[in-house]
């Protein structure tokens, strides 16, 4: 169990004021200058030390990722984008650090965007997120106001500027080269790599795309040391992490634990345990819907860490852990989330924009049961047609829920395809019967 002294978002639930005051009373924009006054290379190599993989769904060591920007300038900026996007469905964690702990994420920024030689950041935030851009703005407001960005940001001998950028709703989006796109005002879809971000990023300069999480947490980590993050969690799975647990559970929230928490305990110990006891659970999906769902004989002992949830043939994701007791429709879950997937496709791509729409109607047959238990080979198949075989991730996320399915709840799939015949045939005989 996590202890409260190691918590990095100490105001997580808005129980304090977000204002720059009370920020400054809980540690935040402490001598920020004397961390810039210990040079790029010393702050990268803090944070590769400290082990942290970034937290919005790659799990991408977030100081090697840094490494990769230029040590001198060509002639061109440099720029940090801070995605703040979170449309994977199921997460809610970004949104919580935005507003109730937003100079976090704005001191942070500074520490790392000076680490990679970048003068401005760009926070792109979904478009929904009305109220918390509001509350970022006016954080940004405040530490504009008080020297801690803008020229010679926080005494520190370097200039930084911090710009909101507020999205338009789209999934796709929320890949970083599709987030450049948008940025620089065009349809959000991915680019090819290479050339990466950090060669060619935003408006064709070197750019590291961060999350939120991945980003906010640097200021601590720096003050701390990287020898207290790393000492967290496991090995390779240093830290802490915020899970966003919901669906059927007491308590649904939003907790920040160890990476390689037990999920059972996790759900048991912060969520009041699942609705009708833990005999009641019939599968998780552990990292937002776009990885596979795991079913509770897995769900007993299985780690939440990005390594362990991988071996076990899932992935950690956003650390959204959506809990599915014996009451949930398995087929109809993962149909829904089909359809979300063929509906967020930019349609850039043949096996995405064709195989989304594909499985989707699919899955919309197997809800009633309408299809030959051959048709779960054919289905399983397409979706390996789809995964890895095209620009972006989102390919992937579409193919994973039904791979997941499949995998575990295939006897699931072939009973109702059994029994919409059964119904076919018993309805045939009574209007023969009628006749």
């Amino acid at each position: 169990m996590l202890h409260d002294r190691d918590r990095i978002y100490t105001n997580l639930y808005g129980l304090q004021d977000w204002r720059l005051a009370a920020a400054q009373k809980r540690g935040d924009w402490d001598n920020t200058a004397a961390i810039i006054a210990l040079g790029r290379d010393h702050i990268v190599e803090e944070m590769k030390a400290s082990g942290m993989r970034g937290r919005g769904g790659a799990g991408f060591p977030t100081g090697l990722k840094w490494s990769f920007m230029p040590k001198a300038s060509d002639g061109r900026p440099s720029y940090l984008v801070i995605n703040a996007d979170e449309s994977e469905p199921g997460t809610c964690k970004d949104r919580d650090i935005i507003r109730h702990d937003p100079h976090k994420l704005i001191e942070s920024a500074l520490i790392a965007s000076f680490a990679m030689g970048a003068n401005a950041a760009y926070i792109y935030i979904r478009g929904e997120f009305y109220n918390e851009s509001v509350v970022l703005n006016a954080a940004i407001a405040e530490a504009y106001a008080a020297g801690l960005l803008g020229k010679n940001a926080a005494g520190s001998g370097w200039d930084f500027d911090l710009y909101v950028h507020r999205g338009a709703g789209a999934y796709i989006c929320g890949e970083e080269t599709a987030m450049l796109e948008s940025l620089e005002g065009k349809k959000g879809m991915p680019r090819m790599k290479p050339p990466f971000p950090a060669a060619v990023g935003l408006y064709g300069c070197p750019t590291t795309v961060n999350n939120v999480e991945s980003i906010a947490g640097v200021s601590t980590i720096m003050r701390r040391g990287a020898a207290w993050f790393s000492a967290l969690g496991r090995p390779k799975n240093s830290g802490t992490k915020l899970f966003c647990v919901s669906g059927h559970v007491n308590k649904p929230c939003n907790v920040e634990e160890e990476l390689g928490i037990p999920l059972r305990e996790l759900i048991d110990r912060y969520c009041g345990g699942v609705r009708g006891g833990w005999d009641n659970l019939l599968a998780v999906i552990p990292g937002g819907s776009s990885v596979p769902m795991l079913p509770k004989s897995i769900c007993d002992d299985v780690l939440m860490d990005f390594d362990s949830l991988r071996e076990a043939g899932s992935g950690l994701g956003t650390a959204a852990v959506i809990v599915m007791d014996k009451s949930t429709d398995l087929i109809k879950a993962i149909a829904r989330l089909s359809q979300f997937y063929k509906h967020e496709s930019c349609g850039q791509c043949t096996p995405c924009r064709e195989g989304t729409g594909w499985m989707m109607r699919m899955m919309n047959r197997l809800v009633k049961g309408d299809a030959d238990i051959a048709e779960i080979d054919t289905l399983y198949q397409v979706t390996k047609q789809v995964e890895g075989h095209t620009i972006c991730a989102l390919g992937d996320a579409a193919a994973w829920p039904i791979q997941g399915l499949l995998r575990h709840f295939r006897p699931l799939v072939e009973e109702r395809i059994l029994s919409y015949r059964g119904r076919l045939v018993s309805g045939a005989n009574l209007a023969t019967a009628a006749e």
